[in-house]
This record gives C-alpha cells, structure tokens and sequence, in this order.
C-alpha cells in the first residue's frame, strides 16, 4: 500500500515537472508587483496588466499562489494567481517591503496612507 502511494507520488512529480516555469522570480509577502496575463474573450486574445502587493502566498509545487490586493476608487480587490499558469506571461516587482508577518490580512481593514508599507532597499 505504501509503496503504491510512493509510486503515484513519483509519477505525479514527473508530470508536474514538465510544466513548472523556472523563469518565475523570488516573490516575498509585502512586494509591489506587476503582472502580465493573458485574457480571452470569445475568439480573442489581449493581454491585461495587473498591480499590486503581494499579501498571502502558499506553497506547494505547481499550485504555487499568490494574493495581491489593489485599491481601485476606494474599493479594496484581491485577486488570487497562479504562478505556474500559462495564462501569465511575466511578473515584475517593483518594490520590496519590510514586512514581519506571514499573512498581510490587516491591510484589508486600512484605507488610504495606512496601507502604506516601508520600503526595504
């Protein structure tokens, strides 16, 4: 039994190989970050830019995800994605931030210079 679950494991991380991009840069929590993706509509394709802060990020081989908030007219958006998805053609970070915890769901109750985030250089 457990060698039958060894194999399947093995199996899967082989697949999974083909498909993770190597190309995807060392996102920490707190990074300002820019996203090229791509977005189809009907028949069409067009590609969209996407920015924001980087507030949560998980872990686990090809379904690496990250979180990004954004404030558009005041209204707070977060919008999960996944890094190894086709769909994305490159990230660029902006900016990095000093940040001392995992998670940055208190920026969900801030507004305005609160959400601000000191710079690391």
């Amino acid at each position: 039994m457990i060698k039958k679950l060894k194999q399947q494991k093995n199996l899967i991380n082989k697949i999974e190989k083909e498909y993770i991009k190597k190309d995807v840069p060392n996102i920490e929590i707190g990074d300002s970050i820019k996203i090229k993706k791509i977005i189809q509509e009907g028949n069409k394709e067009r590609i969209q830019m996407s920015e924001g802060v980087v507030i949560s990020k998980n872990h686990s081989q090809i379904n690496r995800t990250i979180t990004v908030r954004k404030t558009i007219q005041n209204i707070g958006v977060e919008r999960i994605y996944l890094l190894h998805s086709p769909q994305i053609l490159n990230i660029n970070i902006i900016k990095k931030s000093k940040v001392k915890r995992s998670k940055l769901y208190y920026l969900r109750n801030r507004s305005g210079k609160a959400t601000r985030l000191k710079q690391k250089f």
